[in-house]
Parts: C-alpha cells; sequence; structure tokens
C-alpha cells in the first residue's frame, strides 16, 4: 500500500469540489450571506436550472447502493474477497460517519440553514438547524472516493470527482447549506471514503477490474 500514491489520489479526486468553494470565497469574499442572496435570486430567475440542481441533490447517492450492493453480490459469486470486504466497508463506515456522525453534529451544533435566520440552537431537533455539516456531501465523498481509488481506468476517478463537486455545489445553489457546510462535509467524507479503501485493500493492487 502506497500512502503517497493514496494522497496523490485523493487530492485529484478532491480538487473540483473544493475549487468550487474557492470561487465561491473569492467572488463573495468569504461572506455566506451574500451567497445566499445571490443565488436565491438566480434560483428565482432559472427555475430551470434551480430544477436540475434539485435533480441532482435528491438522486447522485441512492444509485451508490445500487452499486455497493452489486459489488457485494460480484464479491459473493467470484470469490473476491477485496470487493465483499469494499462492500462491507462501506456499509459500516458510512454508518458511522454519514448517519451517526453527521446526524449527532448537526444537532449539537444547531447551525441555521441559509434562510434559517442568523442564531445558532445547539443540541436542537430543528432541520431548519441542522446546517453543518453537509449530509449529502459527506455521504457523496465517502461513496465515491474509494471507488475513484480502486479504479484502474481513467475516466471514472475524475467522473466520480465532478459528480461530488457538483453534489456539493448543488447544496449551496439550493439554499440549503452553506459552503462552509459543503467543506466540512467533504473533509467528513474524506475520512469515511479513505477509512473504506483502508479497510477494504490488502494491497495496493486491488482494484475493480
Amino acid at each position: 500500500m502506497s500512502w503517497s500514491r493514496i494522497l496523490l489520489g485523493w487530492l485529484r479526486f478532491s480538487w473540483p469540489l473544493l475549487l468550487v468553494l474557492l470561487v465561491l470565497w473569492l467572488v463573495f469574499g468569504g461572506d455566506e450571506t451574500a451567497v445566499e442572496v445571490f443565488f436565491r435570486a438566480h434560483r428565482e430567475s432559472h427555475s430551470g436550472l434551480a430544477l436540475m440542481m434539485r435533480g441532482i441533490t435528491d438522486w447522485s447517492n441512492p444509485p451508490f447502493y445500487a452499486v455497493y450492493a452489486w459489488l457485494l453480490w460480484r464479491g459473493f459469486r467470484e470469490k473476491r474477497p477485496d470487493l465483499t470486504r469494499l462492500a462491507l466497508a462501506y456499509v459500516a463506515v458510512q454508518l458511522v460517519v454519514s448517519l451517526l456522525a453527521v446526524r449527532g453534529l448537526k444537532m449539537l451544533i444547531g447551525r441555521p440553514r441559509p434562510e434559517a435566520g442568523p442564531f445558532f440552537e445547539p443540541m436542537t431537533t430543528d432541520p431548519g438547524h441542522h446546517s453543518l455539516p453537509s449530509g449529502h456531501t459527506t455521504e457523496i465523498t465517502g461513496a465515491t472516493l474509494p471507488l475513484a481509488l480502486r479504479s484502474a481506468g481513467r475516466l471514472i476517478p475524475p467522473a466520480l470527482a465532478l459528480l461530488t463537486a457538483l453534489t456539493g455545489f448543488s447544496r449551496v445553489y439550493l439554499g440549503w447549506h452553506h459552503p462552509s457546510d459543503v467543506f466540512f462535509g467533504w473533509l467528513l467524507g474524506s475520512v469515511a471514503g479513505l477509512a473504506i479503501h483502508l479497510l477494504a485493500t490488502k494491497d495496493e493492487h486491488a482494484g475493480l477490474s
């Protein structure tokens, strides 16, 4: 297992989303309220784009449930323990990180969503104050990063990276999250994705071929 190879793969995977967040920060000077105001007006005047973003935010994660179920089935059928470990690691880590950790942090921090007002409400069950971190971003990063790291193809890793970036951006565009929520979602999702990869991989030559 080459740690430098894993780190390089993670950086290649992450740069599209980080570039989107950097551009938002530079354009709006780090003012997340200005980001919310701009995209609210943009949604109102571009309903078609808003509908497309809603489709991305709603349907980017569910296909990966089927992908990992297929990998589990293939692992059992072909006696491929690497694929079986990958699928089972995905289930276990995503339950811990994307479900338990994210939900716990949302309730503990109580950050208001962009249109829910300025005040935090720690220890809350109010969904309007479950902005930090972005659960969609955490989940999509945790699902796509292990596949990008293990894929031997040239097209799959950048396609997964772009899908992840688009999902994160859709959360900001639709007014569900601040850019910093997406950033911390990416961080948590990276922890999940790297954990899945490390748990599933015994040597650096394991792949999806």
